[in-house]
């Protein structure tokens, strides 16, 4: 998830989460959005 710019990591999470995929997927993009210190993007966009 390293290589994925900020603004991709956001669309996946929010795919994700559309298309409730796995808990286990939502949580590791959720741990890398909060380690990028992004966590914040989420609840502006959605």
């Amino acid at each position: 998830m390293e290589h994925l710019s900020d603004e991709l990591l956001i669309d996946a999470y929010i795919k994700a989460t559309e298309l409730n995929l796995s808990d286990e997927f939502i949580r590791l993009i959720e741990e890398e959005l909060k380690r990028r210190s992004i966590s914040h993007s989420i609840k502006q966009t959605s």
